[in-house]
């Protein structure tokens, strides 16, 4: 006999300690071997059952958590007076599920046994819980160890539930595109890979305390008929049967699978007998099975209140002809009283002993056993639903889902699309509304243009549709409320295989399929497809991400879908090219920490240092924290959404005007040790002619911090009009417009006028990028913006992000400023902030950007990539290294880039914990950016501190945006 090993599992959850602690518990080795075992708790049970409660331990019988009192009684009774051994859980909800599980087992004399049909978790049978993939998408997978990690998490929510058996996988082979019941639950077509996906499956929950449970052998696969409603027939040889069909389940069966279920079909290669399925055919269960393939685990009957038993046999008759053909667990009995009175009619009649009866007993009290029960818990309800649905469940399930999306065609490498802010894109979406995560998805990568439209409209709604997208570069159509059923053409409809067809025939369109891998069938004109497989919240999110290169396409059609779109069809993308956006437990961080951060941001608020704020966090690549808090004021109910666009003050000096600098020198145009005389001939007799461009950078040139332009201007009664026109045409504010000659005449001689300490020494100075602007226009003889609209925001997608907003942007989306009592007598909205900037009309070297956290994280990622972003070299890593090092003592900051106070970390700008190689700046305005290479971090904090009052210093004394920072650095998961 082989001796049972109890091993300590300890898996650490990194989402709750209420869920740590379920999943930290002891429990045996789980496979077919252990069911041949022995124990004093299985004796000493046995001895306590008459032999009544023996028979009824054999049976597992449906339960509800959705049904009414009587239900409840009558389950009730069945566990009280008759001792059944088990229950298996259909619809309902978590709680209500576990309210119930603990009153039956506080009155059943032996714990109860209790099972859940979860093949794509606890969500195939309960609400309020989490939804992984169904099989076939699983089946596209490359890496099953992401199918084991999802057995794992789906181990962890059965046992959170009181649950003991998962019926799951599905190790049927699907070669028949029609099959109606099997399908989609299948890994697919090829045995090899059904086998290793079964596996993977079944080791991730076993090796966590499930039973796993391989269906429906011999092998539900080939038939056209679905067996709730019918006995289906396989007519497969026994060498066809032997070569495919039993492939999985032997394979499982070597690995240690935990019980098997028999399906209901007629085999006549195995047993001719009429009408009888082979879960009730001995020739099947004990003579194949059992001896002939030593299977040793437990042996489930499918439900035994299907067609394809009920038609030929009456309740009570089907159970005792299940027991007899060698089953070990009568699965949804419809008549318990009535089949153990059958049963021990076949007793006495000695169609069956007595002895074999206490053997499948001994088997189903060993399985109680290896699930911990006999020390029964009961389950805890406190935060019950919270545990199911945690944060690193729900990283898995993102991680697993995003491995099945397929590029089934790429012609021309439409895919995936650009989002440069000059390709205009359609999206069609059919059979879907404007709430869609796909459409919202998308409208956080690139603007588009949306159409709706129902799969069933006639042919002139979608000629309509057709025609008003015809001027788009790029037009992507998905496809929604697709159905399983193969006999109705999985819901693809004549009118949508018609669209697709004539609007395949232009370039630049894009179908994606939310449904079934068989629907491929209808649309082999497309040239650019993607196959989601499934229409969840999942898919949606994860394929919008896709299309535009924030995921990679990894997945592999498992089965044949068409001779023109056979199995392994899949182009594989390994390539990113913009952020993605991610569960932070996905990159190694904790959402219950970065959680905290909500908590600042709300203080903050509370506390006066800031009406609203936005924050963005980029790990690895990916947006793992993107959020708004509070309102534009204090007094209006406008609140801040993460599209709304905030003044970012000096952050201005990296986000834009260093990145021209950076480029020009990556060009050879700029050297950092020429002066400014020698790009600027008008400097030439000023005291600032020899600063070089390295000190200016560097804020290493001894100029004065700023110049009050301002005061000077209130003073001259020509500087000013409240009309725009030909001589005030430059915007300062509302109403009021600066002569267009006032910047050049007055402006640029107080700056070239203007103190410069001798020798030069580290005065951080906004004087630095005024001249830094003048050279970048010089240099490339455009103007600032337009050279980085063109040469960095348009081809990065940037929308938002930019100068003058109010030419572009709804002024609701622009949270205002100061409320200036003394320059503009106004409140600032919708204008730069910066009295300088806003006299040279908005844009400015130093100050002048307005862009949302999303955004200016994509600049810091673009950053942090070396240069790249969408698979776009902007800059040379080499360059951005180059300026992100100090070259002056007792100077912290790069070339442009701010840097940590490494002296003394408590009064640096970025959180103590920040590597000494991070990057970027802080705003007046209440801003803020950084990137640190080291942890792959990028940080934004956007916030309008200064309204109504520039004075308010509460977000820098509270060091608010360190400090949120920090809880960053906090939540990384030591262990991932």
């Amino acid at each position: 006999m082989i001796k049972l090993f109890v091993h300590l599992i300890v898996t650490l959850s990194i989402s709750s300690v209420s869920f740590l602690s379920f999943a930290q518990t002891k429990h045996r080795v789980i496979n077919s071997d252990a069911f041949t075992q022995s124990n004093a708790w299985v004796d000493s049970i046995m001895a306590t059952l008459s032999s009544d409660q023996k028979i009824a331990q054999l049976f597992m019988v449906a339960a509800y958590s959705n049904r009414d009192n009587a239900h409840k009684t009558d389950i009730a009774k069945l566990v009280a007076e008759y001792g059944i051994g088990g229950l298996i859980f259909f619809q309902g909800g978590p709680v209500r599920q576990a309210n119930l599980t603990n009153y039956y087992q506080s009155i059943a004399k032996v714990p109860l046994l209790i099972s859940i049909d979860g093949e794509w978790g606890l969500a195939m049978r309960l609400d309020s819980t989490m939804r992984f993939p169904r099989q076939m998408p699983l089946g596209a997978i490359s890496d099953n160890q992401l199918i084991y990690k999802m057995g794992e998490e789906i181990a962890k929510q059965a046992k959170r539930l009181g649950i003991h058996v998962n019926l799951a996988p599905v190790v049927d082979i699907n070669s028949n595109a029609k099959n109606p019941v099997i399908n989609d639950r299948s890994f697919g077509e090829n045995k090899v890979n059904v086998a290793e996906k079964g596996i993977a499956y079944m080791r991730g929950m076993q090796d966590n305390g499930i039973i796993a449970n391989a269906k429906h052998f011999p092998g539900h696969g080939n038939t056209d008929q679905d067996s709730h409603y019918t006995l289906p027939v396989v007519n497969e040889t026994l060498a066809e049967l032997d070569s495919l069909n039993f492939y999985p389940f032997k394979e499982l069966m070597k690995d240690g699978l935990g019980s098997m279920m028999i399906a209901h079909l007629f085999i006549p290669a195995l047993d001719t007998t009429s009408n009888q399925a082979s879960t009730l055919s001995t020739k099947i269960v004990t003579d194949l099975l059992k001896v002939e393939m030593n299977y040793k685990g437990l042996v489930f009957t499918d439900a035994l209140n299907m067609k394809g038993v009920t038609d030929f046999y009456t309740p009570g008759e089907v159970d005792v002809l299940a027991l007899l053909a060698g089953n070990d667990v009568l699965l949804f009995s419809e008549d318990v009283p009535v089949a153990i009175k059958e049963i021990n009619n076949a007793i006495k009649n000695n169609k069956i002993s007595m002895q074999e009866i206490e053997n499948r007993v001994r088997k189903i009290l060993i399985a109680k056993y290896l699930v911990g029960l006999d020390n029964y818990q009961p389950i805890d309800l406190v935060n019950l639903v919270s545990d199911l649905n945690n944060s690193a469940a729900q990283a898995i399930n993102n991680e697993v889902t995003a491995a099945t999306l397929t590029l089934v065609k790429n012609t021309n490498s439409i895919l995936p699309i650009s989002i440069s802010a000059d390709n205009s894109i359609a999206v069609i979406h059919i059979s879907t509304d404007e709430s869609s995560l796909f459409r919202q998805t998308l409208a956080e990568y690139t603007t588009a243009t949306n159409f709706y439209i129902h799969k069933d409209a006639d042919h002139n709604a979608f000629n309509y549709i057709k025609n008003s997208v015809s001027k788009y570069k790029t037009i992507v159509v998905s496809v929604h409320g697709m159905l399983r059923s193969p006999a109705a053409n999985f819901g693809i409809t004549n009118q949508v295989k018609d669209f697709m067809d004539d609007l395949s025939e232009r370039d630049g369109v894009v179908l994606v399929l939310f449904g079934n891998a068989y629907s491929l069938a209808n649309f082999t004109s497309s040239k650019a497809i993607v196959l989601a497989y499934e229409d969840t919240e999942h898919t949606r999110k994860l394929t919008a991400q896709a299309i535009v290169g924030a995921l990679q396409f990894k997945g592999k059609l498992p089965v044949t879908a068409s001779p023109t779109f056979p199995i392994n069809t899949g182009e594989i993308n390994n390539i990113t090219t913009s952020l993605s956006l991610k569960i932070p437990e996905q990159v190694g961080l904790s959402s219950d920490i970065l959680q905290e951060i909500d908590l600042l941001a709300l203080e903050g608020i509370a506390n006066g240092a800031y009406p609203g704020c936005q924050i963005a966090i980029a790990k690895d690549g990916a947006i793992v924290y993107q959020k708004s808090f509070g309102r534009h004021t204090y007094t209006t109910e406008q609140m801040v959404h993460n599209s709304d666009v905030y003044d970012v003050a000096s952050v201005t000096k990296v986000a834009a005007t260093l990145l021209a600098v950076m480029k020009l020198y990556d060009e050879g145009n700029l050297n950092l040790d020429n002066t400014i005389a020698d790009y600027l001939p008008n400097t030439q007799k000023s005291n600032k002619a020899n600063i070089t461009i390295r000190q200016l950078l560097a804020h290493q040139a001894g100029l004065v911090p700023f110049i009050p332009f301002w005061k000077n201007a209130l003073e001259d009664k020509s500087a000013f009009s409240t009309k725009k026109s030909n001589r005030y045409p430059v915007r300062v504010a509302e109403n009021l417009y600066i002569h267009r000659s006032y910047y050049s005449n007055k402006m640029w001689k107080e700056i070239l006028n203007s103190e410069v300490k001798k020798p030069a020494d580290y005065v951080y100075s906004d004087l630095s990028f005024y001249f830094l602007k003048e050279i970048v226009e010089e240099i490339t003889q455009q103007k600032i913006d337009d050279y980085l609209q063109t040469n960095f925001y348009t081809p990065m997608g940037l929308r938002n992000l930019g100068f003058n907003p109010r030419e572009r942007i709804a002024l609701d989306r622009i949270p205002p400023t100061e409320i200036d009592e003394i320059f503009r007598k106004q409140l600032v909205w919708g204008d730069v902030h910066d009295q300088g900037a806003a006299m040279t009309g908005g844009v400015a070297g130093h100050a002048g950007l307005f862009s949302n956290a999303t955004e200016l994280a994509v600049i810091g990622q673009m950053l942090l990539n070396g240069g790249s972003y969408l698979g776009i070299p902007f800059l040379k890593s080499s360059t951005i290294n180059y300026f992100n090092t100090i070259y002056f003592d007792n100077n912290r900051r790069g070339l442009g880039f701010d840097k940590p106070n490494t002296i003394n970390p408590l009064n640096s700008p970025t959180a103590v914990s920040a590597s000494a190689n991070t990057f970027g700046h802080s705003g007046f305005t209440g801003t803020g950016m950084w990137v640190d290479p080291d942890s792959g971090i990028v940080f934004v904090f956007l916030s309008n501190r200064i309204h109504p009052d520039a004075e308010n210093r509460k977000l820098i004394e509270n060091n608010i945006r360190t400090s949120i920072q920090e809880i960053i650095y906090k939540s990384k998961i030591s262990n991932r």
